[in-house]
């Protein structure tokens, strides 16, 4: 199938979930996870209405974006970022989705301050709390936010959870509701209720994700096809 075929399927699967829920299917945002895919399939993916398109990889991202391969739509870093890529991104993308420490806010806080812009940003939640993977453990999201909040250069838009790999369907569901109660907890108590983006699910759990009260998924091999790793 192309990737507007694929878009339209998923956007359907987003829409009966969402619906399933009881919610409004244009209340999600549909984020193309575009790495290791190029520009030409970027530009695919925004001639068929995809929302916001999501790197991963700093390299692959500055390539790709002087072949203006986002021209159209959001572009989104999701993918980990180390302190010290952190000037290539900020003020490069609308979206960074994937604010896990104290020191990396620090850095765009730093980098943004220089450039004369506020970045939009979402907290990383490790849920899993994997020794492997970045994010803030989830009694540490509220102060993050509050850090966050004081600063005059990042604004932040809400949070993101990837649950662990491992996990199972009935694992994975709890940990996205747990993740929304952060969610809630922390927009009802710092953000006036104004915070925009509940990042959670990918190719293999999107729909899940919206039950549990997703606004934002990341969707990748749904929609762009397997990736080819060798």
């Amino acid at each position: 199938m192309s990737i507007a075929e694929n878009i339209a399927r998923v956007r359907a699967n987003i829409a009966a979930a969402a619906r399933e829920a009881g919610r409004d299917p244009a209340e999600i945002t549909l984020v193309g996870a575009s790495k290791m895919n190029d520009a030409a399939a970027c530009r695919e993916a925004i001639a068929a209405g995809i929302d916001a398109l999501g790197e991963n990889r700093v390299q692959e991202m500055t390539a790709k974006l002087a072949e203006h391969a986002y021209d159209g739509a959001p572009l989104h870093f999701i993918g980990h970022l180390q302190r010290n890529k952190v000037n290539k991104v900020v003020g490069h993308v609308d979206l960074i989705q994937s604010v896990g420490s104290l020191e990396l806010l620090d850095e765009i806080e730093r980098v943004a301050a220089a450039r004369d812009l506020v970045q939009d940003i979402l907290l990383e939640v490790n849920i899993g709390r994997e020794e492997a993977k970045s994010g803030f453990a989830p009694e540490e999201v509220l102060a993050g936010a509050e850090a966050a909040a004081a600063r005059t250069h990042v604004r932040v838009q809400g949070l993101m959870t990837i649950p662990p790999a491992d996990a199972d369907r009935e694992e994975n569901l709890r940990y996205f509701q747990e993740v929304q109660a952060l969610y809630v907890d922390m927009n009802t108590k710092l953000f006036h209720n104004e915070l925009k983006y509940l990042s959670m699910g990918m190719s293999g759990d999107y729909e899940d994700a919206i039950r549990a009260g997703a606004t934002m998924v990341r969707v990748g091999t749904a929609i762009f096809g397997a990736r080819n790793y060798t």
